[in-house]
C-alpha cells in the first residue's frame, strides 16, 4: 500500500491502495496512535499561539508526554507544526463542507459560507481559521508552513471554483462568470473579514464584509 492516509473516528488509517485505487481501513499501531495523539493535542496550541509562540513545554503539557516521547515520534518542532496544520485545516474544511453539503443548490452552498464564518461551528478548530493564522505568521519566515498554507488555499480555491462551475452548468450563474477569479474573491473577502474583526474586536465589520460576500454570490446570476 502507498499514498495518502487519513485517520477515521474509529482509530483506523483510511489508506489509498495505488494498485487498486480502493480505500482500505488499516488499524493504527501503537506508534501511529501516539503520533496522532500528539497531533490532536498540540494542533489547537499551534493554531492559537502560532509556530514561534508554541514551546516544547506547551507540547509536553498538552500531551502529558516527555520531550523524548514527543521527539521520538517527530523529528523536530517543525514536523509537529506541519502535521498540526494539516489536522487543523482538515478539521476546518470538514466543518465548512458539512454545512455546504446540507444545501441543495450551488448558490445556497456558496451562501452557506457566510453563516459558517460569521458563527463558527463547534467542530471548527480552536483559534479560528488555520489558513489565515498560518499565512500571516509564515510569510517570509517559515517556508515549509507557507507552502502548507499555499496548498490549503489552492485546494479551497479549487473546491469553490468547482461549485461555481456546477452553478454555471445548471444555469444558476451566468455563463460569463470566471469561476477561479470569483473563488479567489470570495476567499479574500472571508479571510479579510476574519482578520479585520479580530484586529478591531468589532464583529460588526465581519457582518459588513459577509454582506459583501452575499452580494457577490447573488450577483453571479
Amino acid at each position: 500500500m502507498a499514498g495518502a492516509a487519513w485517520i477515521t473516528p474509529s482509530g483506523f488509517f483510511d489508506v489509498l491502495d495505488k494498485n487498486t485505487e480502493w480505500y482500505i481501513l488499516a488499524p493504527m499501531n501503537k506508534a501511529q496512535r501516539t503520533r496522532q495523539f500528539i497531533i490532536e493535542k498540540t494542533a489547537p496550541i499551534f493554531n492559537v499561539k502560532g509556530y514561534a509562540g508554541t514551546s516544547l513545554a506547551d507540547m509536553t503539557e498538552a500531551t502529558g508526554l516527555t520531550k523524548g516521547s514527543v521527539y521520538g515520534n517527530f523529528a523536530n518542532k517543525e514536523e509537529v507544526a506541519l502535521a498540526a496544520f494539516d489536522h487543523n485545516w482538515t478539521q476546518a474544511q470538514a466543518a465548512v463542507r458539512a454545512v455546504m453539503a446540507m444545501r441543495e443548490t450551488n448558490k445556497e452552498k456558496l451562501l452557506a459560507l457566510t453563516g459558517v464564518y460569521e458563527d463558527l461551528p463547534e467542530n471548527f478548530p480552536q483559534g479560528g481559521c488555520p489558513l489565515l493564522n498560518t499565512a500571516i505568521e509564515a510569510d517570509d519566515t517559515h517556508p515549509a508552513l507557507r507552502e502548507k498554507a499555499m496548498e490549503a488555499f489552492r485546494g479551497w480555491k479549487t473546491h469553490l471554483a468547482a461549485v461555481i462551475k456546477a452553478g454555471i452548468a445548471s444555469r444558476e450563474f451566468r455563463k460569463d462568470v470566471d469561476a477561479e477569479q470569483t473563488a479567489v474573491a470570495l476567499i479574500a473577502l472571508i479571510e479579510g473579514a476574519i482578520m479585520i474583526s479580530r484586529l478591531t474586536g468589532n464583529a460588526g465589520y465581519s457582518k459588513a464584509v459577509m454582506s459583501a460576500v452575499e452580494k457577490t454570490i447573488v450577483d453571479l446570476k
